[in-house]
């Protein structure tokens, strides 16, 4: 079992002369492994960085009914996150140390909805990252049964800060 540190606080979160200590993969890999605490909003939406490598990043939930609509599927807003979590985490395993990166614009297309209960894998993979951008998509799958449920699209912007 995999304890992973999640942020309760300001505090909690590595600072940012940490961050920029490491390279994004190297800050990525210490999320998996719980060495630093994770971004908070995971937790609010029952998410978790399982899996992270140089140019991929999969993030692992679970939608539950606090995330849906008025119509009872699961808002929107829970897939947005959970596939520009995954794509911009795969941008920053490419950012260098000393660089931090932002999203710049996302789009994502849903094409079906996620049962409540499902467990779903978002799977990010970088297309290009250059000195100022980074360009990557994602697929959001059930673990269980396969099936694509949503699928998007990310360019965000890498800023040198040392």
């Amino acid at each position: 079992m995999t304890v992973r540190k999640v942020a309760q606080s300001p505090l909690d979160l590595p600072t940012q002369d940490e961050m920029l200590s490491m390279s994004g993969l190297e800050a990525m890999q210490k999320m998996a492994r719980g060495d630093i605490a994770g971004p908070p909003i995971a937790h609010l939406l029952g998410y978790h960085l399982s899996e992270v490598s140089e140019g991929r990043a999969v993030f692992t939930g679970t939608p539950e009914f606090g995330f849906t609509n008025p119509m009872g599927t699961v808002h929107g807003g829970w897939y947005g996150t959970l596939l520009d979590s995954c794509m911009a985490c795969a941008v920053m395993t490419k950012v260098p140390r000393g660089s931090v990166y932002t999203t710049l614009e996302y789009k994502i297309n849903i094409l079906r909805p996620i049962p409540l209960g499902t467990e779903i894998e978002a799977v990010g993979i970088v297309q290009h990252v250059g000195r100022s951008t980074g360009i990557a998509h994602g697929d959001i799958r059930g673990v269980s049964d396969g099936k694509l449920y949503a699928t998007g699209s990310t360019t965000c912007i890498v800023m040198k800060l040392r």
